[in-house]
């Protein structure tokens, strides 16, 4: 691997610019682009939220780590879910000079109708489980076992959905019967059982390479037959908690391989988590970019 100074200088996408394709959305991470009428265009920029602010600086080869990782997993767990993606190649759907902002961070996927909900899957308790927990005594309305500490591992993962908030705005917890009512007593019920699914296979497997998903966000989308796809990106460390099994204690938060240093660094700011966020220094950057690679070097053996 290259050393975090090298990560640091990396030519960076912050957004994208493509001339070729209309433009649909621009979220935290991802910019969406039309394809045409049953294909979309995601990129994955190397942009970095926290505490929902979209921060000024880019993180050096973070898309292109996330679109490793996601197209990992969607290889290895295709055979529980079919996933969005087509077999077209991102480079060949934009004009020859925009082919630089796509390469190696970019999908070209089936339009598909996105749930409404963000469907969470917790193996440990950790993050807002554990806020609620110590509240409560359980995770989204789900009882759980008295004498749970931080980061203690669930007797079995729980699914715990959440809405879908507008950029700036934080997802809402909610029960398993609220998720019904939103889509469908039917479908949350197939919602719940792939994503329970999904997370078990992959958490097994991280197990064996010295990785603990602790958590994790999936996203489903339906075609116009009703058939349940994964979408989105999936079990990165944008949208997972993932620890290394060796620093892994029962009663404190380990590290994790995301945005720690970030998070760590501006919560030592004089910033009030409001926009604009700080621009992060060199070394923040070059550590965050080390970690996300570690987490792909890891899962798969590749590098970027």
């Amino acid at each position: 691997m290259a050393n975090e100074q090298t990560f640091a200088t990396e030519p960076t996408v912050f957004e994208t610019s493509l001339k070729s394709l209309k433009f649909l959305h621009r979220g935290k991470v991802r910019d969406l682009y039309e394809v045409d009428a049953g294909r979309l265009l995601i990129v994955q920029t190397d942009r970095l939220s926290a505490f929902d602010v979209i921060l000024p600086t880019a993180i050096p080869g973070k898309g292109k780590v996330l679109t490793a990782l996601s197209n990992f997993w969607f290889e290895k767990l295709g055979h529980i879910l079919p996933n969005h993606l087509t077999a077209t190649a991102p480079e060949s759907v934009v004009a020859p000079e925009e082919r630089d902002q796509v390469a190696g961070r970019a999908f070209v996927v089936r339009r598909l109708k996105a749930l409404p909900i963000e469907a969470i899957v917790r193996g440990y308790v950790a993050g807002s489980g554990w806020k609620e927990y110590r509240t409560t005594g359980a995770i989204c309305g789900i009882a759980l076992p008295a004498g749970l500490k931080e980061a203690s591992k669930l007797p079995r993962a729980i699914f715990t959905p959440s809405t879908k908030a507008a950029l700036g705005a934080h997802d809402e917890n909610i029960s398993f019967e609220e998720c019904a009512k939103i889509i469908g007593a039917d479908l949350a019920a197939k919602v719940k059982d792939a994503a329970i699914r999904l997370y078990t296979e992959a958490a097994d497997y991280a197990a064996t390479k010295g990785i603990i998903i602790a958590d994790t966000k999936f996203e489903f989308g339906l075609d116009a037959a009703g058939t349940l796809y994964l979408i989105d990106e999936a079990l990165t460390p944008d949208s997972s908690r993932f620890w290394p099994a060796d620093q892994y204690q029962v009663g404190m938060s380990p590290p994790s391989y995301d945005k720690q240093f970030v998070r760590d660094w501006l919560e030592k700011q004089p910033w009030n988590k409001q926009a604009p966020a700080p621009a992060l220094p060199d070394d923040i950057l070059a550590k965050t970019a080390g970690k996300y690679r570690e987490a792909l070097l890891r899962l798969t053996g590749k590098t970027i």
